[in-house]
């Protein structure tokens, strides 16, 4: 039966709001597919505004992966701002696609993508506004599958009440997988309801229903055990991991926003996974192993997405583009065959002991040269050995003259407050830090004409992370900590105009990390702070702190836990975490490990280049580590005139 659209009513509103345009739809390389010569329907939303949502790799990957395969569509949703949330709720307009206008609860799957846990109320107001129920225990047969994906669904248990199913690892096989259970279900004549359905994607292993497991509690609050409740159902879930990334060229057709976004460019992801082997970082922890784009599966890319779209920059992205093993040929190759067409090339941060003057100069060649941004994360040796952050203060400073004399007036330093062992002396050298940037500056240049900005982010403990276990800094000692060294640059006479300093207070971490770490009893927690009007909690305007905190009371009220107890406690080895049942390959005994190298600041080598340290993945996952070189150069080999 045809759906239809609900854009005659939609359009009436668009007057009336902000950025009417996010609304519309009709973005060179988007899919419109008919509706009726379809048998799985797939609405994939990124929950947040269109302008940080369409430039999101991983969902428009799968859009155009699902698109692809005959008998399927896919369409894209974002989150309404609430000036429009307002005029739909008035005048029954539903939660809608961007692509075809289109009801979200009509398709099959509404699969939404968590780069963040501050996304969670923005599922909630999206499915209020579908008219699927909150609650998955009350969807009937009418209702999409609510599947969640994306880094923060490794540990999906804060919003088990309210999916109906989580998949974690890389989502382009998984979808498919997924598409073709839903689709034999269907022509079977939907055997079984909606129950035979979610335990036909259970039994695969790959697929985690929180309906299907029970959660115990001890007494003191803490976990006792996680248990399967029927037959066939696995008692630990695995990730999913893409071995070979040249088969799967995605996206081919990138989407071309119409309205202003955060990042416009064509970006080419030239590796997946990370093993420098960084405790506080998630992503590095939860992608490995490595595994490398070839350099002419690259070129290939960049040629037909640039053909396909018209952007004038490329993004590399990775989360350390610069360890490519072939990155010199790679940015040497584009900034050749693109010299005469002025593309510029792009990486999102650099390592400082993975920058040569060479790389930078090849990034530079055709666009134009602004700042660099390096991550030291720790101000203090000390700190970046608990990190395990290999960078010592000699090679930052020899890094930024090598910079600031090939002509960089402006470098970034990013860092974190609260990690694990930190004192305000590790902190205040961040300032000690940007300060010998500055002087090491002037003496190239002989200038004094030199920017440098330090960013400060407060850091949160997260699963699958040899800091899963540790206690998180309150946000008043953070913002204490924070005054301190904000007190210290300032006061410098010498050196404070010339620093530049960014830091966020420590409340929104805070949140973010009782979403992090926390388990089913938070759900109630944050249906409170949804109820109560909150949205867009990762956009500073629309956050209230006390918000979330009155809703916990409420939400935890009689449970004997409470926000200092996810956040600020330190976990034991014995301790049952609430994504323990979900395996991403790593190994518990060798975090622990790992965790206990951190607190006696033992650093560890990064396994692509040192022996295996065990971490788990690679026998467990029947994986390997890829890496170059492959010996090939760039393809096509001629410079592009048009």
């Amino acid at each position: 039966m045809t759906v239809e659209s609900v854009f005659p009513r939609l359009e009436a509103l668009l007057p009336h709001v902000q950025k009417p345009i996010q609304y519309v739809g009709g973005e060179l390389n988007s899919t419109v597919k008919d509706w009726d010569a379809c048998d799985v329907r797939w609405a994939l939303m990124y929950p947040d505004a269109y302008e940080v949502g369409l430039p999101n790799q991983g969902t428009m990957i799968l859009y155009e992966v699902l698109n692809e395969r005959e008998g399927v569509l896919a369409e894209r949703s974002y989150s309404v701002w609430p000036d429009l949330e307002a005029l739909m709720r008035e005048h029954g307009v539903p939660q809608f696609t961007v692509d075809a206008h289109r009801p979200i609860k009509a398709f099959d799957v509404f699969g939404l993508s968590f780069s963040t846990e501050l996304g969670y109320t923005n599922m909630l107001t999206a499915l209020d506004l579908a008219g699927i129920p909150l609650n998955a225990a009350d969807r009937t047969m009418d209702d999409p599958v609510v599947l969640a994906g994306g880094h923060a669904a490794f540990n999906p248990e804060p919003i088990a009440d309210f999916i109906d199913a989580a998949v974690i690892g890389d989502g382009e096989q998984a979808v498919l997988d997924i598409t073709d259970i839903v689709r034999a279900w269907k022509a079977e004549g939907r055997p079984g309801g909606r129950d035979e359905l979610l335990l036909r994607l259970a039994k695969t292993g790959g697929v985690y229903i929180p309906r299907f497991y029970d959660v115990e509690y001890l007494p003191d609050g803490r976990i006792g055990r996680v248990v399967p409740n029927r037959p066939g159902v696995p008692w630990r879930v695995s990730k999913h991991t893409v071995m070979d990334l040249d088969e799967w060229p995605y996206p081919k057709q990138p989407l071309v926003p119409l309205a202003e976004t955060v990042h416009e460019r064509m970006s080419v992801e030239i590796f997946r996974g990370c093993t420098r082997g960084c405790r506080f970082c998630q992503a590095g922890m939860i992608t490995r192993p490595v595994r490398e784009r070839s350099i002419t599966g690259i070129g290939e890319m960049v040629e037909k997405g640039l053909k396909a779209t018209g952007f004038e920059e490329v993004g590399l992205l990775s989360l350390s583009s610069a360890d490519h093993s072939e990155i010199a040929d790679i940015t040497k190759g584009l900034a050749d065959r693109y010299a005469e067409d002025k593309v510029g090339l792009s990486l999102p941060s650099t390592r400082v002991d993975a920058f040569n003057i060479d790389l930078a100069n090849e990034l530079s060649r055709n666009g134009r040269r602004s700042g660099l941004t390096f991550a030291p994360e720790g101000g203090s040796e000390r700190i970046r050995k608990v990190i395990n952050k290999m960078v010592s203060e000699e090679d930052l400073i020899n890094t930024v003259a090598t910079a600031y004399g090939n002509g960089w007036r402006q470098v970034k330093l990013y860092f974190m407050c609260g990690l694990p062992t930190e004192t305000d002396d590790d902190v205040l050298q961040i300032g000690t830090m940007a300060k010998n940037v500055i002087a090491k500056g002037r003496e190239v240049t002989g200038t004094n004409d030199i920017r440098c900005t330090v960013s400060i982010g407060g850091f949160v403990p997260k699963p699958h992370t040899p800091f899963q276990w540790a206690p998180q800094l309150s946000a008043e000692a953070t913002d204490e900590r924070l005054t301190k060294l904000r007190d210290s640059i300032r006061g410098d006479r010498k050196f404070g105009k010339n620093i530049g300093f960014r830091y966020h207070d420590g409340k929104p971490g805070i949140v973010e990390g009782l979403l992090s770490r926390g388990d089913r009893r938070i759900g109630a927690v944050i249906r409170a702070v949804y109820e109560d009007g909150g949205r867009f909690d990762g956009w500073r305007e629309h956050f209230s702190y006390d918000r979330w905190m009155a809703s916990a009371e409420k939400g935890l009220a009689g449970t004997g836990v409470d926000v200092d107890w996810y956040t600020t406690r330190e976990r034991t080895y014995e301790e049952v975490l609430p994504w323990d049942h979900l395996d991403s390959g790593l190994d518990k005994d060798w975090l622990w490990e790992d965790w206990q190298d951190a607190l006696e600041e033992v650093e560890v080598e990064d396994c692509r280049w040192t022996p295996c340290f065990d971490c788990g993945v690679c026998p467990q996952m029947d994986t390997h580590i890829q890496v170059g070189p492959t010996g090939k150069k760039l393809l096509p080999l001629t410079v592009v005139n048009n």
